[in-house]
C-alpha cells in the first residue's frame, strides 16, 4: 500500500505535465519587460503580446521592471515557475551578458529563447555640415586621423553604443565614445555637430533626415529598410558582414518550461506577427521580421551572446561586477 502511494506521488508531476501544457493558459499571463516604458522592447511587447493574449483568450499583462540594464527583470523571469505564466521580452539579453561579469541568472541555461518579435534597424547618421556623403567617407576620415572622430550614444551598453562599436571594430578605425542618458540627447549632439556620427533607431532619426538636419550614411542591416529605401546597408557600402549589429527583442521563458507550452507560445507569436493590425502598428518603428524556428532562434541567441562577449573584449568596453 505504502509503495503504491509513493509510486503514485512520484508519477503525479509527470502525469500532470502533458495536461497542464495542453490546457495552458487558464489565466492571465505576466509579461516582464526589464526596461522602461516606451523602450523598444516595451512597445513591441505591448503590441505583439496584446494580440497573443487575444488569440489565447487570456490577457497578457505587460509589467515594466527596469533596473541594472534589464538584468533585474530578467532575473525575475529566470527564477519564476516554469509554467508559461511569466514571460520575458528583452532586447538586450546578449549585451547584458557581455557587459556584466556576474549576473543573478545564467543567460544560456536559465532561460528558453522562444521567438524574436523582430529586428529594428540601426541607422548611421551624421550632420550635413561634416561633409560625409557616404559611410566610406566617414571611415576614410577616421582612418586618416586616428582618434580624431567621436560618436554619441544613448548610454554605455545601449544598442547605439554596441552598434557603433561593431561598426568601428569591423573596419578598424578609432573613435571616442560620448555616452548620453538617452537617444534624444545623443541625436541632438550630432545635429549640433559636436558628435561626428551616431548609430540610432529610425524613430529618432527619420524626421531629422527628412528635414535635412541629418544625413543617413548607411543602415546596420543585411538588407535595405523600407523606411530608408535609398540608403545602402553597411555591407553594400563595402564593409564586412560583421559590421551589422542585430538589435532585436526576444521572448523567453524560464528553463524547464514544458516543450508543448514553448511550442504553443511560439506558434501564437508567429500568428500575431502576421496579423495586419500588428504589422500596421509595428511599421513606424522600422521593425523587420526575423523568420526563424524556435530551435533556430535559440541557436541565434547563443551565437549572439558569444558575439557580444567577443565585441566587448575586442573594443575593451568596461564591464561591471
Amino acid at each position: 500500500m505504502l509503495r503504491a502511494l509513493i509510486a503514485a506521488l512520484l508519477l503525479t508531476p509527470f502525469a500532470l505535465a502533458p495536461a497542464t501544457a495542453q490546457d495552458w493558459p487558464t489565466h492571465n499571463i505576466n509579461v516582464i519587460v526589464p526596461l522602461g516604458a516606451g523602450s523598444a522592447s516595451d512597445i513591441l511587447a505591448r503590441v505583439v503580446m496584446e494580440q497573443v493574449g487575444k488569440q489565447l483568450g487570456q490577457s497578457a499583462v505587460v509589467e515594466n521592471r527596469p533596473g541594472a540594464g534589464g538584468t533585474i527583470g530578467a532575473a525575475m523571469v529566470a527564477r519564476a515557475a516554469p509554467d508559461g505564466y511569466t514571460i520575458l521580452v528583452y532586447g538586450a539579453l546578449a549585451s547584458a551578458h557581455a557587459l556584466h561579469e556576474k549576473l543573478p541568472y545564467d543567460s544560456v541555461n536559465d532561460l528558453i529563447p522562444v521567438a524574436s518579435l523582430g529586428q529594428q534597424i540601426l541607422v548611421i547618421i551624421s550632420s550635413p555640415a561634416k561633409g560625409y556623403k557616404t559611410l566610406g567617407d566617414l571611415v576614410a576620415a577616421a582612418k586618416a586621423k586616428p582618434g580624431s572622430l567621436n560618436y554619441s550614444s544613448a548610454g554605455v551598453g545601449s544598442a547605439s553604443h554596441m552598434g557603433a562599436e561593431r561598426l568601428r571594430a569591423s573596419t578598424g578605425f578609432e573613435a571616442q565614445h560620448i555616452p548620453f542618458k538617452g537617444a534624444a540627447e545623443a541625436v541632438t549632439d550630432v545635429v549640433a555637430g559636436r558628435s561626428d556620427f551616431s548609430v540610432q533607431l529610425p524613430s529618432t532619426t527619420l524626421p531629422l533626415v527628412n528635414d535635412g538636419k541629418l544625413v543617413a550614411l548607411a543602415v546596420s542591416a543585411r538588407k535595405r529598410s523600407s523606411m530608408f529605401p535609398g540608403v545602402p546597408t553597411t555591407i553594400e557600402a563595402g564593409l564586412p558582414p560583421s559590421s551589422v549589429y542585430p538589435f532585436y527583442s526576444g521572448v523567453y521563458l524560464p528553463a524547464h518550461t514544458p516543450q508543448p507550452i514553448v511550442d504553443r507560445l511560439y506558434a501564437e507569436i508567429a500568428k500575431a506577427l502576421h496579423d495586419d493590425e500588428v504589422k500596421k502598428r509595428l511599421a513606424p518603428l522600422g521593425v523587420e521580421p526575423m523568420p526563424m524556428s524556435q530551435a533556430e532562434f535559440a541557436q541565434f541567441t547563443k551565437d549572439d551572446i558569444a558575439a557580444n562577449v567577443a565585441l566587448v573584449k575586442a573594443a575593451k568596453i568596461p564591464t561591471t561586477q
